[in-house]
């Protein structure tokens, strides 16, 4: 019934975020479950669990940006996660696109921001709520795929958008969820990952890391 529900709403491969509807999964509340902190517009989760402190998940491959628009990168991050595991919201936000790109189930999850500059994309993932739900971190929003199109089999590849430059997702989370150590008080990181994935930005843009593509490699 969910692959019947998901056949109606494939759009088309743009990843530009188009009004929703009005639906919500969780979009208030504390972040539950393995590698989740923090609470309402706060809350950061790892999309996928995994077997590390605080379920981390393991990261197999990290963001590379490439030199120059059309160099060689890699724009995003990949965690070990098989098929048929459950993606979840790394941050509070609305579902604009769930679909297909360049053959591969792509989901694209706008963060909740003043700006809406923001966009979190998921691959090989097949939706599981309508574009236009709202979800709160940690809520589910997909399942992994078994994609021949990856280059890394058995993983999730994670992108963060400002526009069409690509950002270190990794910068979403807060230090001590990064950590696989012992946890220590920090200062509330909403405002903190905000500059974070600034800075981040900055970087991009003096390396020239500017996409062609409209979804993450």
């Amino acid at each position: 019934m969910a692959l019947h529900m998901w056949l109606t709403v494939v759009m088309t491969a743009l990843l530009t975020a188009l009004p929703g509807g009005t639906g919500t999964a969780g979009g208030t509340g504390t972040a539950s479950g393995g590698g989740c902190a923090g609470a309402g517009s706060d809350a950061r989760c790892w999309p996928v669990t995994g077997p590390g402190v605080r379920g981390r998940p393991a990261v197999l491959r990290a963001f590379e940006p490439p030199a120059t628009p059309y160099a060689a990168g890699h724009r995003g991050v990949d965690l070990r996660a098989g098929p048929g595991s459950v993606v979840r919201a790394a941050a509070p936000g609305e579902v604009t696109f769930a679909g297909k790109v360049a053959g591969t189930d792509v989901v694209v999850l706008r963060l909740d921001r003043p700006d809406a500059s923001l966009r979190v994309t998921y691959e090989p993932v097949r939706g599981t709520v309508a574009v236009g739900t709202r979800l709160a971190a940690g809520g589910p929003l997909g399942v992994v795929t078994d994609s021949a199109v990856h280059r890394s089999p058995g993983c999730l590849h994670w992108g963060l958008l400002r526009g069409d430059v690509y950002l270190d997702p990794l910068t979403l989370l807060p230090p001590w969820l990064l950590r696989a150590g012992p946890s220590r008080l920090l200062p509330v990181f909403g405002a903190a990952a905000d500059g974070t994935v600034r800075k981040a930005e900055a970087a991009a843009r003096v390396r020239g890391g500017r996409s062609p593509r409209a979804a993450p490699s």
